[in-house]
This record gives C-alpha cells, sequence and structure tokens, in this order.
C-alpha cells in the first residue's frame, strides 16, 4: 500500500508565506492564517511542501488504507487559494452560494484572491468544515 506522502513537516510556515508568488497571494495568505489560526485554536504546521495545516485526525478507510491528514488546511498556490474545507454538506452548499468568486473540487475550494468573496460566508465555510471534522473525527 502506497504511504501518505503529505505529512508534517519541519519548514515554518512564516517562511513559506514569505516565498508565495505575488503580494496579493501572501496578504491573502497571512489573513487565512489568522482566520484558521483563530476558528481552529491550533498552531499551523506545514503539511508537505506547500500546504498550512491545522490540527490533525487519523483516518481509517475500508480498503485498510490509513493515514493522518490536517483538519483544516490551505495552500497559496500561484493561480490562486486552495482550502481544504469542503465536506459537501446542504449548509455549506448554501454558504458557498454566498460566497463569491470561487470554484469548487471534491473537498477543495478555489479562491483567486479574498477580495472576490463574502468573508463572513467563508468564515461561516471553515467553521462548518471543523465543526464537521469534529463529529467525523473527536479530537
Amino acid at each position: 500500500m502506497a504511504e501518505t506522502r503529505t505529512k508534517p513537516t519541519q519548514m515554518q510556515v512564516a517562511d513559506f508565506i514569505h516565498a508565495a508568488p505575488d503580494t496579493v497571494r501572501r496578504e491573502d495568505a497571512r489573513t487565512l492564517l489568522a482566520l484558521m489560526t483563530r476558528i481552529s485554536d491550533e498552531e499551523p504546521v506545514m503539511w508537505g511542501p506547500s500546504i498550512i495545516g491545522f490540527g490533525s485526525y487519523h483516518y481509517r478507510y475500508e480498503s485498510g488504507h490509513e493515514g493522518d491528514a490536517c483538519r483544516l488546511g490551505f495552500s497559496p498556490r500561484k493561480a490562486e487559494l486552495v482550502l481544504y474545507v469542503l465536506n459537501g454538506s446542504p449548509e455549506q452548499e448554501a454558504q458557498l452560494a454566498r460566497l463569491g468568486r470561487h470554484r469548487t473540487g471534491k473537498a477543495c475550494l478555489y479562491i483567486r484572491k479574498l477580495a472576490d468573496v463574502d468573508m463572513a460566508a467563508l468564515e461561516e465555510i471553515i467553521r462548518g468544515a471543523l465543526a464537521s471534522m469534529d463529529a467525523r473525527y473527536p479530537r
């Protein structure tokens, strides 16, 4: 079975953000860092080379594959911010409808810049994602 590649590292979060591709991406990363730290009450940790994560949980699939992952996370990528916060709940669908300009993947929320979104809706999405994680994987 393949080993999970995304694990906590010793890389400094501040150094990673400082290396983000442009000023807007760095400022947006700092804003998300403060928001997710406040909501999660967790210190940020680099997971792999490009994900800033908050907290952790252990998962195990029916297939036997298991590992650890961050409860919340984001990455300030070159093209857009990637937030690891989606859970597919009906409440989250309503929040996404109010969010503003974005796109989604299976578990990822993609935002070009925070100025394009409603920050109150984004905070609700992040809080809901953490509550969903806490329900599925109690601390």
